[in-house]
């Protein structure tokens, strides 16, 4: 739309999408290009008391509670931040979009698959992706990464408590998606450095680059 672009990027919990979302930040503003950063849940003042509620293991929402909740703050995100960003001609780089409800809420948890894409459409108004990047991880790995990490606490961490087959479940939605769409959504390892994986980043987005 009016020339914005909109990158999500996606992948099991320790992955390093946020440092990657940031490095690619970083070289498209080298180039001049305006961009906007968001996370899921979150982004906006709404978005974020509605992920300390979701992330928080005291509460223990039903898998359609915690889908409708994700919705509610992608809504507001989309409505108020990223279709304002695209129809300016930004790009807008998100820490995961609609399709980590199809890994998490229907391949995790079990949800029929097209009533969660039926879901995503309304609380986006059909707004998809114009590129997706799925890091990928040994499960294992990725989970242990982001268990040790600092940012994970007592009051946000109900997502990386999952068990590990719960992980594996996600993994393999996010690779079924890629299959599905291969030329919107994108496997890229995960492994190395942060500067190796930003390398393999922007190979990936080859032709949208500015």
């Amino acid at each position: 739309m009016a020339g914005g672009v909109l990158v999500s990027f996606e992948g099991v919990e320790g992955c390093g999408k946020s440092t990657q979302v940031a490095l690619l930040a970083q070289e498209l503003k080298r180039r001049g290009v305006e961009v906007v950063t968001t996370r899921e849940p979150g982004g906006t003042p709404l978005g974020e008391e509605i992920r300390a509620l979701l992330l928080n293991p005291a509460f223990a929402p039903t898998p359609w509670a915690e889908l409708f909740l994700l919705e509610a703050a992608r809504a507001q995100l989309v409505a108020t931040l990223i279709r304002p960003a695209l129809e300016r001609g930004a790009w807008v780089l998100a820490d995961r979009f609609s399709d980590s409800s199809l890994a998490y809420q229907a391949g995790g948890r079990g949800l029929p698959w097209r009533q969660v894409q039926a879901a995503n459409r309304a609380a986006t108004g059909g707004l998809v992706p114009d590129r997706t990047l799925v890091l990928t991880l040994p499960v294992s790995e990725a989970l242990a990464r982001a268990r040790r990490r600092p940012t994970t606490k007592a009051t946000n961490r109900r997502f990386e408590d999952e068990t590990e087959a719960f992980h594996q479940r996600v993994a393999r939605a996010f690779h079924r998606l890629a299959a599905r769409e291969p030329q919107r959504v994108q496997l890229v390892d995960g492994r190395g450095t942060p500067s190796q994986v930003h390398a393999r980043v922007l190979q990936a987005l080859a032709g949208l680059l500015p």
